[in-house]
This record gives C-alpha cells, sequence and structure tokens, in this order.
C-alpha cells in the first residue's frame, strides 16, 4: 500500500537539520546549547501546577469542546482587555479550546477550504519563511500553497485572489521578528473580504516584544467597524496559545478566535474529531489568561537575552534586534554552512534559514544565508554560547 497525500509537503527543518550534521563530532563543548528548537525554557509558574494537582481527579470526565464556562470567560476576558475591545464583543460564539495553536493552525483548511473556488485548485497565502503547519493546512484540504515573501498579499494579481481560499499572517513574525501594522493589517483584511477568503492571524508570540505590543488582528477588525451592528471579525480568526506566553508548552493549551460562522463550523468539525482540553488543564489555562504578572516576568527575562544578543552580535550578520518573537535571523552568507561550523567547533544547534522557507519557480530560496538562533535558554548558559557564535562566525 502506497501512501502519498502528504508526500508533496515541504521536508520539516528538524529531521533535515539532523541530517546535516550527523557525523559530525563538535571539537569543544564549553559552550554547548541547542538553540534550534523554540521551546521555552523558564520557569512554569507555579500557579498552574498547584491547579493542576488540585484538579487532578476530574481527569475522569469527558471535557466540553466548547470549553468550560471559565475557560470562556477568561479567554474572552484576555482577548477582550489585549485587544481594547468593548465589553460582549467576544463571546462562547467566537472563541475555541485548541490543544495547543500547531493543531488549529493544520486544521483551519478543512473547516475553510472547498474542494473549488471560482472553478479551480483553491489556494492558501504563506508567508515565506514560514511556520511548517500552513503547508499542512493547504495540502490535506486539497489546496495548492503560495509562498510569499513579506506576505505583501496585496501585491498579487486578481487572479490570484480570486483562486485563494485562507491566508495567514504571522505576527510577530517567525523567525524574522518583525511586526504588522495596523494600516497592514486593515489592508490585509479588506483584501480576505473583497475577495472572500479567510484571514488568519498567527499571534502565538503576541506577547513577547520588546518596545511595543503587536497590534491585535481582532484590535483592528474593531477600529475598522467601530459603531456597526455587522460582525466585526468578518473572515478573519486568530490564534493564540499559552506556549510562548507562559512558558507553558507542554500543556498544549491555545484557542482559535473571531468570526463566529468560522467558529461554529470548527466546533462541528471538532465534535467528531477534535481533542477537547481536559479539565484540569482547562482550569489552569483559565487561570494562566487571567493572571499578567508572569507574562510581564517572561517578557523582561527575553529583553534582557536581546541586550546579550546585541552585545555580541550586534556588529555582525546584518544583526537586528528582534521587535518580537524570541528568534535571531542572522545574515551569514550560507546557513547550511554556518550550522555545520557552529556544530563542529562549538557544540552549537541552530537552524538553516532555508529549511524554514521554500523556493520559487526561479529555484531562489530567501531563507538561504541566514540562520536562526532562539534565545529560550537561561543568562548564564546563553552568553558563552553568544559570545562563541561571535568568534566562531
Amino acid at each position: 500500500m502506497k501512501f502519498t497525500r502528504f508526500k508533496n509537503l515541504p521536508p520539516y527543518p528538524f529531521p533535515r537539520m539532523r541530517s546535516l550534521l550527523a557525523g559530525i563530532t563538535p571539537k569543544d563543548t564549553t559552550a554547548a546549547l541547542n538553540m534550534s528548537v523554540g521551546e521555552p525554557q523558564h520557569d512554569v509558574p507555579k500557579f498552574v501546577t498547584d491547579i493542576l494537582h488540585r484538579d487532578r481527579a476530574s481527569y475522569n470526565k469527558y471535557p466540553p469542546v466548547q470549553g468550560t464556562e471559565a475557560w470562556q470567560q477568561a479567554v474572552s476576558g484576555w482577548i477582550t482587555r489585549r485587544n481594547g475591545l468593548e465589553s460582549g464583543m467576544v463571546t462562547k460564539n467566537n472563541i475555541v479550546p485548541l490543544c495547543g495553536s500547531r493543531e488549529g493552525l493544520f486544521s483551519i483548511g478543512f473547516v475553510v477550504i472547498s474542494r473549488q473556488k471560482n472553478n479551480q485548485i483553491p489556494l492558501v497565502l504563506s508567508p515565506n519563511p514560514f511556520y511548517q503547519p500552513y503547508a499542512g493546512a493547504a495540502l490535506s484540504a486539497g489546496a495548492e500553497t503560495l509562498y510569499v515573501p513579506n506576505s505583501n498579499y496585496g501585491d498579487l494579481p486578481e487572479e490570484i485572489l480570486n483562486r485563494t481560499a485562507l491566508a495567514f499572517i504571522c505576527n510577530p513574525s517567525n523567525p524574522e521578528g518583525h511586526l504588522a501594522s495596523r494600516d497592514y493589517l486593515e489592508k490585509m483584511i479588506l483584501l480576505a473580504r473583497k475577495h472572500d477568503f479567510t484571514l488568519v492571524g498567527d499571534e502565538c508570540y503576541s506577547e513577547i516584544y520588546d518596545d511595543q505590543p503587536p497590534v491585535g488582528m481582532l484590535d483592528v477588525c474593531h477600529q475598522m467597524t467601530k459603531g456597526l451592528s455587522e460582525n466585526p471579525f468578518q473572515n478573519v480568526v486568530v490564534f493564540n496559545s499559552l506556549s510562548k506566553r507562559s512558558n507553558l508548552a507542554g500543556l498544549r493549551s491555545g484557542f482559535m478566535a473571531g468570526d463566529p460562522g468560522i467558529v461554529a463550523e470548527t466546533l462541528r468539525m471538532r465534535t467528531y474529531g477534535g481533542a477537547p482540553l481536559p479539565l484540569p488543564v482547562q482550569a489552569a489555562s483559565a487561570a494562566a489568561w487571567n493572571e499578567e504578572g508572569h507574562v510581564q516576568v517572561n517578557r523582561m527575562l527575553y529583553q534582557r537575552k536581546f541586550d546579550l544578543a546585541e552585545k555580541y552580535l550586534g556588529r555582525k550578520f546584518d544583526f537586528r534586534r528582534p521587535a518580537g518573537g524570541f528568534c535571531l535571523w542572522l545574515k551569514v552568507g550560507d546557513g547550511e554552512q554556518a550550522c555545520k561550523i557552529l556544530w563542529q567547533e562549538a557544540g552549537i544547534k541552530c537552524l538553516p534559514g532555508a529549511y524554514l522557507a521554500r523556493s520559487d519557480a526561479d529555484g531562489n530560496n530567501v531563507g538561504v544565508p541566514y540562520i536562526r538562533l532562539v534565545l529560550v535558554h537561561d543568562e548564564h548558559v546563553l552568553e558563552p554560547a553568544l559570545e562563541k557564535i561571535a568568534i566562531t562566525l
């Protein structure tokens, strides 16, 4: 039996990295560090683990697909505060609990992509570089993906936009750390409504930023329709999670929010095939969305690591301090070669930028000259690694 449905998916970055480094033995491991995986290393909030332990008996109950009332209130309240929305704009009809945002970003294609769009195979618009589940969302639903550098979807021709069923915007962007402007987001929302496609805001890094918080897509929707009775979130959904915000990647707790029509269809699908969050996880998640103190501490720790990165790398590699997220996107000339050198000379792992991007029709890959480093480790182990990178490359 042959299985070919997913054969055209881009190879996942981490197995490619392991193959690239296979057979190479590091010469010096005094500053060894895995800086390839964006897995937060800061402390898990104690109140979260306390709740998981307190509510452990409820693991024997089936959880509601739409979330408990406490979870709904916590998430809708956080969305309202974070985006400056009016009270009551976000209700249980606007939100979906997810086992982390990745499963939602992948499965959104099943909900919003039809077999055809204007009698053609539908298109999914993706940033380039991109988060790999975007490609999965397209392929699993029978669509084709168009990779667009800098998410400049407004520059695409009408015939492309008329085929588009779904478009992704990552804000802050991963790996570059750019923040989308309010003006840009407004134009993309109008574009989605004009051509009737679903616009997805991947906002998973939204609470890790340097100077200014990223503009939320639901905030922009609200400002565009202020005072009107129509659905302010028409054609728009956003995804977020506790993974980066609260150092809870292993909790697998996130949400989708926005257009109630898309939410209703997503809940219908998840009734048949979704994995609802266990009741202890929902209780702990509600507490995490309701508490901002640990998030502020988390953000301060990342800002100090931005300082360290600037100290050692600020004059090299076209360094740019990330406005959001926790990744460095460094121009080293040849990303694969740089990764092999760092591993061989210092035992430091990073991702070649080409593994996070897709080649265009001419064979050009915008990520080839870059490497991605993640600043997730504590300062005392991160600093010697950054110093070693500056010396080695």
